[in-house]
């Protein structure tokens, strides 16, 4: 175990502690039109849809790679052109294909798009001029209900002007000639947006300087610690946590390929709204879906299934792992869904360590539940393999479930949720110092290098999520090992503390006749 009980990236001074407001950067230009506009993007693969979603949303958020068809899933992004606001859908590429194949799939997820938004966006290449699908797929979306507008995309060049003219071949009306890589032609492309944009009513426009949010949260980077003031810290404390039951809960799904992360969320939210197969690796990107259940505001994030790094070879595989890492780290609780036929294997056990190093609170879900028979033996090996495989993180919650027939997903909420709560908590700094005394009366600390007793003097939590305590002490750099497993098995049985990271960290006293 490691003394600091912390992800080896963490970055923190316990030298002080305040509530700060985070002011939420406002927009340049107050957004008067749109509001519940909705717009598709489609087209044939590799037309440059996910790069024109990323300019609109103003970040790279969709995974853009050269290779035709990255895109499989619909992604959802806020967009905001000049004073046009409005909610933009990344779509797969249309192909022309069988509907039980993978292509058939995510084309009817494309369709579902179209059908829900108010205009699409029909997307063809310069560059490679009008191709055969370009011409099959501008027929489809003419028979839809949903206005198109033609976007030319990749026209930075001279040369792709005559692509443009071709374009009017489509019967789509005149094209809107643009470059998503390099930002050109937006004005145009806002100007055929406006066309079908209502105003916004006055009452729900945002101003145009947004007053700082209360998200107020402990502020433990570089500050001044108040040791002798232990209510401003619990204070503190107890505001971060009620702000963060304000915003949405943060629940990343991740496993490995093919463990039914898709097929659970679908099962959640009660539609088809990922793309879903028998095929390993269906899902590349990071998907985020809102959603709520039972009064709370839940996001959830369907990820790609990770394999063992040495097997990793495809870039775009890589660039799909490095999202599902990422969203590990934004979560605030991350369910790992195992397949119950060969439940925690080493890379999964790879994967619920990284959770733990990054702080974020875990629960093992085991998919598949309806399909074993010895379902006594296999539950046991499964925790077994946690004690013996986990310890940094004991108690970690386990639920055996079923994506396919919804079995038991309630009850996997009520672990998320009750995870979250622990991560969330917070002791106050009296009942951690009594804590603390009767832990060193019970097993004092031993002694130091230089055969001196290490005295633990003073313990507080400046931090939730997870939950991280400071302790002051002589000597702090020859407290071993062992000492520190004592300590945090302690709390963790006193406060409650099972299936969450702690973090410990040892500071020495000041000396207050020092020479600052």
């Amino acid at each position: 175990m490691a003394r600091n009980i912390s992800h080896k990236k963490t970055r923190q001074r316990y030298t002080g502690t305040r509530v700060v407001a985070r002011k939420r950067s406002s927009r340049t230009v107050k957004a008067t039109f749109g509001g519940d506009m909705t717009v598709a993007i489609v087209g044939r693969p590799n037309v440059g849809k996910s790069t024109l979603f990323n300019r609109l949303i103003g970040r790279r958020e969709a995974l853009v790679h050269d290779r035709p068809g990255v895109t499989r899933d619909r992604r959802y992004g806020n967009a905001q052109l000049g004073p046009l606001q409005f909610k933009v859908i990344d779509t797969a590429g249309f192909e022309d294909a069988d509907a039980a194949t993978l292509e058939g799939r995510m084309r009817g997820q494309t369709e579902k798009a179209i059908a829900d938004a108010d205009v699409a966006l029909l997307v063809i290449d310069a560059r490679d001029g009008i191709m055969p699908l370009d011409q099959h797929f501008a027929e489809l979306v003419r028979r839809t209900a949903t206005p198109v507008i033609l976007v030319a995309n990749k026209t930075e060049a001279k040369s792709t002007q005559g692509a443009v003219l071709e374009a009017y071949s489509l019967g789509l009306g005149e094209p809107v000639a643009i470059s998503a890589e390099h930002g050109q032609g937006l004005e145009d492309l806002y100007n055929a947006l406006m066309e079908y944009a209502p105003e916004i009513p006055k009452d729900q426009q945002e101003p145009d300087d947004e007053p700082a949010e209360a998200d107020a949260e402990v502020d433990t980077d570089g500050l001044i610690l108040d040791m002798t003031d232990p209510d401003a810290i619990d204070a503190a404390a107890v505001a971060a946590a009620e702000a963060a039951a304000k915003r949405p809960l943060q629940l990343a799904i991740v496993g490995r390929p093919n463990t039914g992360k898709s097929t659970l969320i679908n099962r959640l939210i009660g539609e088809d709204r990922l793309l879903t197969g028998p095929e390993p690796g269906v899902t590349r990107d990071s998907i985020p879906v809102d959603w709520t259940y039972n009064g709370r505001a839940i996001r959830l994030v369907d990820t790609a299934g990770v394999r063992k790094r040495a097997k990793v070879t495809d870039a775009v595989e890589k660039l799909s792992v490095g999202e599902t890492f990422g969203a590990i780290r934004v979560a605030e609780v991350v369910v790992l869904v195992v397949d119950a036929s060969a439940p925690l294997e080493t890379q999964e056990l790879t994967l619920a360590r990284h959770v733990a190093e990054e702080g974020r609170a875990l629960v093992i879900a085991v998919n598949k539940w309806d399909t074993i028979k010895e379902k006594r033996s296999v539950l046991e090996e499964v925790k077994n393999v946690l004690a013996d495989s986990l310890t940094q993180v004991r108690g970690v919650p386990v639920v055996t479930i079923s994506g396919k027939t919804g079995q038991r997903v309630e009850e996997l909420m009520e672990a998320v949720f009750a995870a979250h709560k622990t991560w969330n908590t917070h002791v106050p700094t009296g009942a951690l110092n009594r804590w603390l005394a009767a832990a060193t009366r019970a097993h004092p600390a031993p002694l130091s290098t230089h055969k001196q007793r290490i005295k633990l003097r003073y313990m507080t939590q400046p931090k939730t999520r997870p939950p991280t305590f400071v302790i002051f002490s002589t000597r702090p750099g020859d407290l071993p090992e062992a000492y520190m497993r004592y300590l945090a098995n302690g709390l963790r049985d006193t406060f409650g503390l099972d299936g969450v990271p702690i973090r410990i960290h040892l500071r020495k006293p000041k000396n207050p006749f020092e020479d600052n």
